[in-house]
């Protein structure tokens, strides 16, 4: 037992710029919240980006929009995480691969909590819509990978914050689209979920380094006094 810390999955030089990230994201999606609480059809701003209920989306985009819903349904996101996780653990990354599982059920649970207190609708009342919790989904596991690559290649602070702010925009803008394309959320249903995985993804990588950095120290511990 030596009780070295593996590498942290949020790295010190990240901290201060993720926590402003995730601050801003909090605002934003309390805000929009509060806008849309109790709503059932779309803003003018949603209106001014698409006509967020038809389903206007042609072949060949209709198949890849339906595919990347597919990978935010139970089916879709199981699979993608035990690959994530499984890859995680080939690379000796025991950290990482707890908090592609942490990190993905606390943005989808917060986007589900969020959607049962704010109340928004889409579809004529039918279905619960602010925030996405599929955008959340894959903006959560992008920024997860982007962390891991982070730690594992040794970036700084700028190229470090560029590639997980790139990797959260590419997948959440890339879900946002199929969502908003097959008529599932508004525009700004999207935006809601995006920032959720902006807020709750450093939260927890910093929760999950806490804990793990505890547990290596009383393993060390418990070490040093079998050896007195």
């Amino acid at each position: 037992m030596t009780g070295q810390s593996a590498p942290a999955l949020l790295p010190l030089s990240l901290r201060a710029r993720l926590g402003l990230i995730a601050a801003l994201a909090t605002l934003v999606v309390v805000v929009l919240g509060v806008r849309y609480a109790g709503q059932s059809e779309p803003s003018r701003v949603d209106r001014w980006i698409i006509q967020p209920t038809a389903d206007s989306v042609r072949p060949p985009w209709r198949r890849f929009a339906v595919v990347l819903d597919f990978l935010g349904q139970p089916a879709g996101a199981v699979m993608l995480v035990v690959a994530t996780v499984m890859g995680c653990l080939l690379l000796r990354r025991p950290r990482a691969a707890v908090l592609v599982v942490a990190g993905a059920a606390m943005a989808v649970g917060t986007a589900s909590l969020l959607k049962h207190l704010v109340g928004r609708t889409i579809h004529g009342g039918g279905n619960l819509s602010y925030p996405s919790g599929h955008t959340a989904f894959l903006t959560a596991l992008a920024l997860v990978l982007a962390l891991l690559a982070t730690g594992r290649f040794g970036l700084g602070r700028t190229v470090g914050t560029s590639l997980v702010l790139a990797a959260a925009l590419g997948a959440g803008a890339a879900m946002g689209w199929a969502q908003v394309a097959l008529g599932a959320h508004y525009p700004t249903d999207v935006l809601g979920g995006w920032c959720t995985a902006l807020a709750v993804v450093p939260a927890t990588a910093w929760l999950v380094d806490r804990m793990a950095d505890r547990l290596v120290d009383r393993m060390a511990e418990a070490g040093r006094r079998e050896r007195r």
